[in-house]
């Protein structure tokens, strides 16, 4: 990406800026790679907070994934508590998804992948028709245990338009640079809190007022003064 060195300044500034305004963020971790990529194919449509609920409500709905899996579009919105059309695409996507791995594994789990290597077991996730970035990125970084921070479109356009990346660096060139930037031990609480900002609940930059010297301080009481006097 153009003149990485620089934006990469901007982005530990942002980072500090926002670690200061926020509470700790426990990292989510999943056992089982399915449950992730669920959440994360959720996740990419609705606030990470929500995301979790509407899961929750699946969990707490259907008996197993596989109750899932044959389940009616219908009964997965009312289940969702949304009937717009992203709740039906998303609903779609969740059951294309999980049918997938059934023909492939014969099973509604992917606790397998865990023994395979975080590569091996990242390729096979991608491999999935219909399966987004997002997706892959989430389950890798909250259950694979891999170095990912995953985007939605909403956190790319807010670091372009806050100047925190190239405005014209590709998907690909921001990935990467977040990948570099960023290390390992910090992915989550960077994705939490980067998407924290882009959805409103934080700022680009904290600004603070600079302290005053005394000299500053006396020359704008005088200044004032001289103020008040005219006034009379």
């Amino acid at each position: 990406m153009k003149n990485s060195k620089d934006y990469g300044l901007k982005l530990k500034k942002a980072f500090q800026s926002w670690v200061r305004q926020a509470a700790d963020s426990k990292p989510v971790v999943y056992e089982d790679p399915i449950e992730a990529l669920i959440v994360g194919l959720i996740s990419q449509v609705y606030p990470e907070s929500e995301a979790r609920k509407i899961y929750k409500r699946i969990q707490n709905h259907f008996v197993d994934f596989n109750d899932l899996r044959v389940a009616r579009g219908e009964e997965i919105l009312d289940v969702m508590g949304d009937h717009s059309p992203q709740a039906q695409e998303t609903a779609q996507v969740l059951t294309r998804i999980l049918n997938q791995i059934f023909d492939r594994y014969d099973t509604l789990t992917l606790t397998s992948l865990k023994g395979q290597g975080k590569r091996q077991g990242r390729k096979a996730i991608e491999t999935l028709d219909g399966i987004s970035r997002f997706a892959v990125d989430y389950c890798f970084l909250t259950s694979l245990d891999g170095h990912a921070i995953p985007l939605t479109e909403t956190m790319k356009n807010f670091l372009r338009q806050e100047g925190l990346v190239h405005p014209e660096a590709s998907d690909e060139e921001i990935y990467g640079f977040l990948e570099r930037q960023i290390p390992a031990a910090k992915d989550w609480l960077f994705y939490s809190l980067l998407r924290t900002a882009a959805e409103g609940g934080l700022k680009a930059e904290e600004k603070r007022r600079p302290l005053e010297t005394k000299g500053e301080k006396k020359k704008k009481a005088k200044s004032k003064s001289k103020e008040q006097s005219s006034e009379k």
